[in-house]
């Protein structure tokens, strides 16, 4: 599945994390179409929104700070979305067929967002920048 990118340059429509975390939540619908619990249902989808969702609105701030806050809580939906499909199998609502890929898709994801907020450079000098500065004066 693609997705239309209207607009040209550097958007969160680039983001490969956004375009899985995209197809992840259209997979996720997918897996839980007869699910029995509306609750979980309910719980899993919304976790699954919030990855993507959460990728875009910090992106769309445009500061580093908030791009990074808003990127850890799409982090954490990934673990909150694993957890709940580990108990959907656990109580027979979901298969282990459609239940790992998931999961494994939750695991890379989560991986690419710590990925992607360990590169977004900070104002926050590091220890060695500080050593070097201190150096030169």
């Amino acid at each position: 599945m693609e997705f239309e990118i209207e607009e040209p340059g550097k958007s969160f429509e680039n983001l490969n994390v956004w375009k899985r975390s995209c197809r992840l939540a259209v997979s996720v619908y997918q897996a839980l179409g007869n699910f029995p619990d509306r609750s979980l249902k309910d719980q899993m989808t919304r976790a699954v929104v919030s990855i993507a969702s959460n990728i875009a609105e910090g992106h769309e701030r445009n500061s580093p700070k908030d791009f990074i806050r808003f990127l850890r809580i799409a982090k954490g939906s990934t673990g909150e979305l694993k957890t709940q499909l580990y108990i959907a199998q656990a109580i027979g609502y979901l298969g282990k067929e459609a239940c790992d890929p998931l999961a494994q898709e939750c695991r890379e994801i989560s991986a690419m967002i710590q990925g992607l907020i360990r590169s977004i450079p900070t104002d926050k000098p590091k220890a060695s920048d500080k050593t070097h500065i201190l150096q030169q004066l």
